[in-house]
């Protein structure tokens, strides 16, 4: 019940944050309100202070002990370099101020397709979905030709109505994935408010856990394998010990608003958060 292969690191290299030829997009075009996971507020198209002028952030091995826990947990699956070196072929918005606002408006959407081929690709690798390869190709080919279009193009996109039609064909890869787990293994009941529940050792291979809300929540030591975690939220969820191999559709970004450490065992396509170590 294992995926196939691990992600082709070739093939998914586009849909990893690449900050280096990036424009600092992520610091600049997004907004965020003081919280837990901000220290202040921040408007659409202001640069946060920690952004350098060579577009890099100036404290971003330690955002998360600075206040900035909610950009440690943010992940641009790529969109970033994509926005600033194919779909305006490097030209930056500070020394372009013309196409500044344009530039932050096309990067969100490119954010949230690029988010999408990422679940699709994952998809790719998994043998139990191994008979719908053809239709999750075809739909990567059709989301790849949406970035690929010009800046006017993007903004006109129904980012909704694709998103509907790929939440479709994700919802399939969902049930053949947890299908191959005992009924009696399955959470017994959809839920979605797991805030702060107390599910240490909790047998939960194969659950239905989309967007769940698993806010604080103890999970350490719990099965997670072959469950489905597209969009869940994991911000404080202790996963120390905790078994999510085989899981699907979890990101780096929920790994990284979690709390977990050396005996969480994770899909080999994410990477050990540094803060857990720190946090035992």
């Amino acid at each position: 019940m294992s995926n196939s292969k691990s992600l082709d690191e070739n093939r998914l290299r586009h849909l990893r944050a690449d900050c280096e030829n990036c424009f600092g997009l992520c610091c600049v075009a997004l907004p965020y309100a003081k919280s837990a996971d901000f220290p202040f507020n921040k408007d659409v198209g202001t640069p946060c202070q920690n952004l350098q002028s060579n577009y890099l952030c100036s404290i971003h091995t330690d955002l998360r002990y600075n206040g900035f826990r909610g950009c440690s947990a943010y992940e641009c699956f790529g969109a970033g370099q994509k926005v600033s070196q194919v779909t305006y072929s490097g030209k930056d918005w500070r020394s372009n101020k013309d196409i500044a606002q344009e530039m932050f408006d096309v990067y969100p959407i490119m954010q949230q397709l690029h988010e999408m081929l990422w679940f699709l690709n994952e998809a790719l690798t998994i043998e139990a979905v191994k008979s719908i390869h053809t239709d999750i190709q075809l739909m990567i080919e059709e989301t790849e030709l949406l970035t690929s279009q010009t800046p006017e193009i993007i903004m006109t996109i129904d980012v909704s109505g694709h998103r509907a039609n790929v939440n479709r064909l994700l919802i399939l890869i969902s049930e053949l994935v947890r299908d191959q787990v005992s009924i009696k293994q399955k959470n017994p009941r959809r839920r979605m408010d797991y805030l702060g529940a107390k599910l240490k050792g909790a047998d939960l291979k194969g659950a239905n856990l989309r967007g769940a809300l698993l806010i604080a929540a103890d999970l350490r030591n719990a099965d997670l394998r072959w469950s489905d975690l597209i969009g869940a939220d994991f911000r404080d969820a202790d996963i120390s010990g905790a078994n999510l191999t085989g899981s699907i559709f979890l990101t780096q970004a929920q790994v990284n608003a979690s709390k977990g450490n050396k005996f969480t065992k994770l899909p080999p396509s994410l990477e050990v958060p540094a803060h857990w170590n720190q946090e035992e």
